[in-house]
């Protein structure tokens, strides 16, 4: 089975599927509170405890921000490159709560909702799937994990990594492209990210799909999961939320695991939870994004880590060959929040997140172009062997 030269170009090529991935999406606190409909500002920080001093942090770093601003503001020009992208799927991983629900983990030291009723600035952007499997998904507990449920099922906007039961809660979430074949989904959070053992979802409590360990037991369910859903010109995409917040390095138990993943079928591991952008790898004509970074936040003006550059990131744009599941085009379009809003970044910050990716992709072989135009792309060797073989 022949595969896609990435040189013969991917747009309007139905051997393609193409899909822009995003690292975490935080619409809480400070977001929350720029909305049509701005919920309970109360929090229950030692830092702050008014969600709007967040707003008052980031207008004194950067300028006046609109209150209340339109739904699709904090998206800013990342609309924009979606509709030119032209993708086929959107996935996101979504960090926060969205519920009215005032009871929250007292162990805790930060917890983010959003109002429900502005749920219209999640579909703004046409997400087409959330990963809920995250550390702040719960932090207003089951009965603020419900609402969310609800809210985001009432939006028709699919999720996976949450659910009131086990079943549901490991459940792929699945989009159907017409005529080139489906986007399958699945979504685990690691306690390594912070995510406390409790949350994991049994068969009578709602809760997250826990990634409980790395082990080849945890490999096994992964691939038992897969080969029960998986059918031809599927791409299967591993969203998981792992790690810790800051700092670049990737162990070798993650790396270890990422391979067995691809090795089981996944087709790109889309990783997340770090505050900034990390590596990035090839295996096996496989994607793995280690870390995806912020996509945004309300972290603007807030001192402490300024070097890791929470504010810049990536719109991950892959193109996957649907006949094999290998990456035929990688390209990045580097963002800065700013304005609590998502903006092209400049090209002295795109050529910084690009020394970024070319610094940590050593031990990876990882290489990196940038363009005049700031868009950053992934270089793919051109001896790289092609998997021909039928995945499971």
């Amino acid at each position: 089975m022949k595969t896609i030269d990435p040189k013969s170009g991917v747009r309007g090529n139905p051997g393609i599927i193409k899909l822009f991935l995003a690292g975490d999406v935080m619409t809480g606190r400070g977001i929350d509170q720029i909305l049509p409909h701005p919920g309970d500002p109360t929090l229950y920080e030692d830092y702050i405890k008014d969600a709007r001093g967040y707003v008052e942090l980031a207008e004194k770093a950067s300028g006046p921000v609109p209150r209340p601003a339109e739904p699709a503001y904090i998206w800013g020009e990342a609309l924009g490159e979606l509709e030119k992208a032209a993708v086929d799927v959107r996935i996101a991983n979504l960090e926060t709560s969205v519920t009215r629900s005032d009871n929250y983990w007292k162990w805790k030291e930060v917890h983010y909702r959003m109002n429900p009723a502005n749920i219209d600035c999640l579909t703004a952007a046409r997400i087409d799937v959330y990963s809920l499997a995250n550390n702040h998904v719960l932090d207003w507990s089951y009965e603020g994990l419900k609402e969310t449920l609800a809210t985001l099922q009432k939006a028709n906007i699919k999720s996976a990594g949450a659910g009131l039961t086990r079943k549901e809660a490991a459940a792929p979430a699945v989009v159907e492209i017409e005529g080139k074949g489906r986007v399958i989904v699945f979504a685990y959070g690691s306690p390594t990210s912070g995510i406390h053992l409790n949350w994991g979802a049994t068969e009578y409590q709602p809760g997250l799909n826990l990634l409980a360990d790395f082990s080849e037991d945890t490999v096994r369910r992964i691939r038992d999961g897969i080969r029960s859903v998986k059918k031809e010109n599927d791409i299967i995409v591993f969203s998981m939320h792992w790690g810790a917040n800051w700092g670049y390095e990737i162990k070798s138990e993650e790396i270890e695991f990422a391979h067995r993943l691809i090795e089981s079928g996944v087709d790109i591991v889309h990783g997340h939870s770090s505050h900034h952008v990390k590596s990035i790898e090839v295996y096996q004509d496989r994607l793995i994004l280690y870390g995806c970074g912020d996509f945004l936040n309300d972290y603007e003006g807030i001192p402490g880590y300024e070097n890791y550059r929470t504010d810049l990131g990536l719109m991950y744009f892959a193109a996957m060959d649907r006949a094999t599941g290998g990456l035929a085009e990688l390209k990045m379009v580097p963002t800065r929040i700013k304005y609590l809003r998502v903006n092209r970044a400049s090209a002295e910050e795109a050529l910084l997140l690009a020394d970024i990716l070319k610094r940590e992709g050593k031990r990876f072989g990882t290489e990196i172009e940038l363009s005049d135009d700031a868009l950053l792309t992934l270089v793919l060797p051109i001896s790289q062997d092609r998997q021909d073989s039928a995945r499971p």
